[in-house]
């Protein structure tokens, strides 16, 4: 499924009636649709997130991974809405402070971004560090949940 959103065409693959990629792509690809209950439900609910109009994803998810990115993306999932926090204070969650540099790792392998709000995962001294969709999305995404001001 290709769904237009305000940062470009988002390729969303569906399997099993689960997302398990989405994708930012910047060439122009035609839009596809199969006309699924669950295509629907995606279209709804991120026309909703990016007017302003939905905070938290309710959709079927099984993203692929090891059981330690598995484990960070199930914290990442939990950042609510307008909020962020940081590589280091995940891997405290996770028990291990000295994994900071792993769940980034796991964070930009993260196969669902915007679902699964990688991008509200920063550095601990606020500033903004990579993103598979580019860091101008990542500030895009910040600034639409009201978290960057600038």
């Amino acid at each position: 499924m290709i769904y237009n959103s305000p940062l470009g065409k988002l390729i969303i693959e569906i399997a099993d009636e689960n997302i398990n990629r989405l994708s930012f792509s910047d060439s122009h690809m035609n839009e596809t649709k199969s006309g699924s209950q669950l295509e629907s439900v995606i279209e709804e609910q991120l026309s909703a997130y990016f007017n302003g109009q939905l905070s938290s994803f309710d959709l079927p998810i099984k993203p692929r991974g090891t059981d330690f990115e598995l484990s960070v993306w199930n914290e990442v999932i939990h950042i609510p809405f307008g909020s962020t926090t940081s590589y280091g204070a995940i891997a405290k969650k996770l028990g291990d402070a000295n994994l900071m540099r792993a769940v980034g790792r796991a964070n930009g392998s993260n196969p669902i971004p915007i679902i699964i709000p990688c991008h509200r995962v920063i550095a601990s001294n606020n500033h903004l560090t990579g993103y598979s969709g580019g860091l101008e999305r990542k500030k895009w995404l910040l600034r639409h949940e009201g978290t960057l001001l600038l």
